[in-house]
């Protein structure tokens, strides 16, 4: 299979593919410093938990080569600076502060080099994200796709592909896993509103791979799973908390409630950067709200009358009871999550 390349490192620039130009345009953009990939996250050229993180790291390791001072001190300071800008473009996704810490905690690690140097091992720990982020993306294909038979239909929410990881995928990633070990698998990929990263992503990424793929409106899925067409639902996650409560895409709590009702598996794929410990519940976790333009707007064209009020969270929290299991690269574990997460860690 076709690895898509989502972001890479290339002669000391970050090269994404603009995910907004997608289906219909593949355009990649080209970035020299850290305010452009900022830039970049906020606005969703990139996005996914796992993929945000590589980014964030490789925006660090940029803007620590245009930091032109001698001293560690004054060095780690602009670098912690670098780090609370990209730290505000998304505050959902813990992927992004964890990539963060990891390249603070390299800096710190390596102070007592020069300057240059450090910015050369901050650049190869960015790398070390990337490489690190595909390995787990692969392993957690390998353990989800176990839960898949031959000849069944899966839905999924929102993006969880190779367009939301370094270039793989963590609920794709399962179903990428599942077709490679020559499982039928079909797709039903949800529009997921009001981005439509369902319809104009997953069916995309899908379609490219060969994989069956429908693509239905968010309000069929429940039709769906009362007439037994959905034998499984797969989704990402940006924030996992420790008791297993999930933040994902806004949408996903009513698929999980819809499965629950009907007795469908729901499943959540995530690498272990995605649990964040230090949250207790889902109820913590904090919840980015976006531009009212999204809902008012479906592309250029506005549909909804002037002056109405807009709420629009990007996404929502999942209680730990409605979800069957959470595949990551170390392993299927099922609730009660508060023992079964920590033991991942062990």
């Amino acid at each position: 299979m076709d690895i898509i390349k989502t972001i890479e490192w290339k002669d000391n620039k970050v090269i994404m593919l603009d995910q907004r130009r997608l289906p219909h345009e593949e355009l990649y953009n080209t970035y020299e410093d850290y305010l452009g990939v900022a830039k970049a996250i906020k606005n969703m050229v990139i996005r996914g938990a796992p993929a945000i993180g590589v980014a964030a790291a490789m925006g660090t390791a940029l803007g620590a080569m245009g930091i032109g001072v001698e001293n560690f001190d004054e060095f780690f300071q602009k670098l912690s600076a670098i780090c609370d800008r990209l730290g505000e473009t998304r505050p959902t996704a813990v992927n992004l502060f964890w990539a963060l810490a990891r390249m603070k905690a390299c800096a710190q690690l390596n102070k007592e080099l020069p300057i240059p140097e450090i910015a050369e091992k901050l650049k190869e720990e960015a790398l070390k994200i990337y490489t690190e982020d595909l390995e787990s993306n692969h392993m957690i294909g390998r353990n989800g796709e176990k839960l898949l038979q031959d000849g069944m239909t899966v839905l999924t929410h929102c993006n969880a592909g190779a367009l939301a990881t370094a270039g793989f995928g963590t609920a794709l990633g399962v179903i990428y896993s599942a077709t490679n070990a020559g499982k039928r698998i079909h797709v039903i990929a949800d529009e997921t509103r009001p981005r439509l990263q369902g319809a104009m992503l997953t069916a995309w990424e899908l379609q490219k791979h060969g994989i069956e793929v429908t693509v239905i409106s968010d309000t069929m899925m429940g039709s769906l799973m009362k007439q037994r067409e959905i034998d499984a639902c797969i989704v990402g996650a940006d924030r996992i908390a420790a008791n297993g409560d999930v933040a994902n895409k806004i949408g996903t709590y009513q698929v999980a409630v819809l499965a629950n009702r009907h007795g469908v598996p729901f499943y959540v794929a995530a690498p272990l950067s995605t649990i964040d410990l230090d949250i207790k519940s889902g109820n913590d976790i904090p919840i980015e709200e976006r531009d009212p333009k999204e809902v008012t707007h479906i592309g250029p064209i506005h549909i909804t009358p002037d002056y109405v009020k807009i709420q629009n969270p990007a996404f929502d929290v999942t209680p730990a009871e409605l979800i069957t299991a959470i595949i990551t690269e170390k392993g299927v574990v099922e609730g009660p999550y508060e023992n079964s997460i920590s033991k991942l860690f062990n």
